[in-house]
């Protein structure tokens, strides 16, 4: 048998192991009941072994110590490498406010909405959506803004139920603190017009990513004039 397969042997007799206490206490037990002839004589009997038998059992015992822990209780240790970093909290968004109104210049057959956003801390990003519900008579006339013109892309897209208006703010253009108006125009049906699911959505977004989100609507009726 080469060193090889005597050390695999080794180790799987080992592993295998599994100690009695129960049994090996007993036998502790009696040896220290025993006369002192009689354990004389059992001590002697349990002389270490010579040559090669004694090489197989001292490095049988040698593995199954490596295998089991005190008390007799096999002890694994399972590497799981580094520790993964705890997530961080997203950054808090934007400080900002909006509200939703309806221009008092608003008249029978025509009205503005005005959505006012107040920003308490500087923003790096901005999307603005309004949205006109279709009802009778909507047609998109116009839109305006207090920021720059040329700090964003506006879109009017016709959906199924609205008027979608939509600012973006361009990259690397920027909205300081302060109030910013967004207006939508449209003309509607002559009378009263419900504007009670007119409504508008703000996403801000920081300098360190972070973001907020506003939502609302701008009341139940348009000024009759």
């Amino acid at each position: 048998m080469d060193e090889a397969q005597l050390r695999r042997e080794l180790r799987e007799a080992g592993l295998a192991h599994r100690p009695d206490r129960a049994r090996m206490l007993a036998r502790v037990e009696r040896g220290l009941a025993a006369p002192p002839q009689q354990a004389s004589l059992r001590a002697r009997a349990t002389a270490p072994w010579t040559g090669r038998r004694w090489t197989v059992a001292a490095a049988v015992a040698v593995a199954v110590a490596g295998v089991v822990g005190v008390g007799g209780l096999a002890v694994t240790t399972l590497d799981r490498g580094p520790a993964a970093p705890a997530s961080q909290p997203p950054a808090p968004g934007p400080v900002a406010e909006a509200t939703g109104t309806l221009d008092p210049g608003s008249n029978r057959w025509w009205a503005q909405g005005d959505l006012t956003v107040t920003t308490r801390t500087p923003v790096a990003g901005l999307v603005v959506d309004v949205r006109v519900a279709r009802t009778a008579g909507v047609v998109s006339t116009g839109h305006w803004r207090t920021r720059p013109a040329e700090d964003f892309t506006v879109t009017v897209t016709e959906e199924p139920g609205a008027l979608l208006y939509r600012w973006t703010l361009k990259p690397g253009r920027t909205v300081p603190p302060g109030r910013h108006v967004f207006a939508v125009q449209y003309n509607h049906a002559e009378g009263v017009r419900d504007a009670s699911a007119d409504t508008y959505t703000v996403v801000l977004t920081g300098g360190d990513g972070g973001r907020s989100t506003l939502r609302g609507g701008f009341g139940a009726t348009a000024p009759a004039r």
